[in-house]
């Protein structure tokens, strides 16, 4: 018969060896975390300008082709969705619908503009207020 073998001890980490660890990660996380997320809203407001050159673009082909811009009215739906009296559309002139702006809210279309412009075209931010600062920060286009 044979003998049984004594059992070994394993190396391994020790409780305290992962809390020193774990100790780490939650410091480097207190610390890249703030300046991480501080940077979403910068990427949305990017986003949001990207987002509007390209409905502003969709917009002067509408007016090359139909000779005026959408009115108010039909909103930017006009875009992708023939309007019922308007012969010259050739449209849609995006591949999908209008899409809410980074925060989820609609983007805001005015004809005429203020301030001499043919139309605005803007998002209000965060606060979906008109003014402010940080991510709350109006962006236009025009």
């Amino acid at each position: 018969m044979k003998k049984p073998t004594p059992l070994r001890l394993q190396p391994g980490f020790t409780l305290l060896d992962l809390l020193v660890v774990l100790l780490i990660i939650a410091l480097l996380a207190g610390y890249v975390g703030p300046k991480l997320f501080g940077e979403v809203g910068k990427a949305k407001t990017k986003t949001a300008a990207s987002q509007m050159k390209s409905i502003a673009g969709a917009l002067d082909q509408y007016r090359l082709d139909t000779g005026r811009y959408p009115s108010t009215e039909l909103g930017l739906n006009a875009l992708t969705k023939k309007p019922a009296d308007e012969a010259k559309w050739t449209g849609p002139y995006l591949m999908k619908d209008v899409p809410n702006d980074p925060w989820d809210k609609p983007y805001i279309y005015r004809i005429p503009g203020e301030n001499g412009h043919d139309y605005d075209l803007l998002s209000y931010g965060l606060d979906g207020k008109p003014g402010g600062s940080g991510e709350d920060t109006d962006i236009n286009f025009w």
